[in-house]
Order: C-alpha cells, then structure tokens, then sequence
C-alpha cells in the first residue's frame, strides 16, 4: 500500500517553531510529527511513504534520507521551486502512486488514534472514489454530506456555501475533514486542475459525478499542531492517552 504525507506546508502560524525547520519536523514529546505519521501508516501495512516537501525543504529531504523503516521506502516530490498546496501536490506526486491498491493520504500536522484499518476495510466495502475520515467538531469550515456522500462544502465565517448534489430540500450533516482520506488510484488521472489547487476544489467537482463517502470517527483524540496553542493541546493528549497513540 502506498501513503502521501502533505508535508510542505510553511506553517507560518506555528512560528517561532517553524522558523528554523519545516512543520513537519516540529517535535511532538520529542518525536518529529513527520515520524509519528509514518509510524502509523507503516503499522498499517503501508510500504511506499511519499513526502511533498517544500519550507525548509532540503533540511526535511536529508531527514528523509535517513529514516530506516525494514521494507518501506521513502520518496520525496520536490515542490521547493513552488507550493502546489494538497490538490497540485498530489498530481506532482501522482506518478510515485501508481499502483492497485488504495492511497493514504495524511496530513504532516495531524495527530489522531483513527484506526486506519478500519478504515481501509470501511473504503473497500463501500468502493467510492475517495473515503475522507471527518469528526463532529466546532469548526467554521466543514463538508456536508448527504446520505454519508459528499454534498458540498460551507465557510459559516465568510458565509460561501458550494453544493456539488441535489439536495431536494434535504437536510444535509456538517462535519469537519480531518486530514486524512484514502483514494483510488482511479482517481489521480481525473485530476484535471493545473498549478496551486486545494484537493478540496479537486474533490466538489468529482462529487458531482463519483461517490466520495464520510468515515466518521473520535474528535475527541484528535488534533493539528497548526499553532503553538494548538501543539500544545495534542502535547496534553498524548499525556493523557498515551495508549491511543502507540
């Protein structure tokens, strides 16, 4: 199986931590986030770990170089001379994916005890195009879905609001996307947006068309590290359930 980790980001509302390294090395209890995503995507049977790479990107592609996982390879997709954000980063990346089986896709600064076998069995029973793992959590950004399908996508702060369903005046359920999805491998030559694109535009355009499902789970054991504030609340989780996070 292979897995992307969205790692390029600048992280510029985590500085002072992002000043000197790229986001995905800011440690967690003295593990480097990039580490605790890889672990866990190896513990579920992943082989091939692409890394986008991008801030401070040649400190983070000679960390790569040495990690040493037995059977698993690691790849970097080069996007230092420009940031592509998810969508563009992975059709950089696309043909370092190729393959038969589902894709993990996961974001560098997220920590989280989704069980992502679960998860895997959840996409291969139900066969959509993509699986997006989302929480019920306050958030000002979130998917609708419909019926578990994806339906649209609403910013309750701005007030824009994009359907990609007929919702027949059906009532649709809000829940917040939480970095992580798996897609077939079907799904990389659809992608036709060109440059800088977030895989959320990718993902309301092929809705209209193709089932993208919901795999609801915990939000209570999740958390980014997008600022200092917050690295240091998924700091507290770790402490506080440590066993979820092995």
């Amino acid at each position: 199986m292979k897995a992307m980790i969205f790692a390029a980001g600048l992280g510029v509302r985590l500085k002072p931590h992002t000043l000197t390294k790229p986001k995905a090395l800011v440690p967690l209890k003295r593990k480097p986030m990039l580490v605790w995503v890889a672990e866990k995507l190896i513990a579920t049977g992943v082989t091939d770990i692409v890394v986008n790479i991008h801030h401070h990107g040649d400190a983070l592609e000679t960390f790569i170089r040495h990690l040493n996982y037995p059977g698993v390879r690691f790849h970097t997709s080069d996007e230092m001379a420009k940031l592509l954000d998810t969508g563009g980063g992975l059709k950089k990346a696309a043909g370092l994916l190729q393959g038969d089986e589902a894709i993990c896709l996961y974001n560098a600064d997220v920590l989280c005890d989704i069980n992502l076998a679960d998860m895997l069995r959840f996409h291969n029973e139900h066969q959509p195009l993509a699986t997006l793992a989302v929480t019920r959590r306050a958030s000002s950004r979130h998917f609708l879905w419909l019926d578990g399908k994806l339906a649209g996508w609403e910013n309750t702060t701005t007030g824009q609001k994009i359907l990609c369903r007929d919702l027949a005046n059906r009532q649709t359920k809000a829940m917040a996307f939480s970095g992580i999805h798996l897609v077939e491998p079907t799904l990389l030559p659809l992608i036709t947006e060109e440059g800088r694109f977030s895989i959320r535009q990718l993902y309301l355009r092929l809705a209209k068309d193709y089932d993208l499902m919901a795999y609801e789970h915990d939000a209570r054991y999740w958390a980014d590290i997008g600022t200092p504030e917050k690295l240091e609340h998924a700091a507290r989780l770790l402490e506080q359930y440590p066993e979820r996070f092995q």
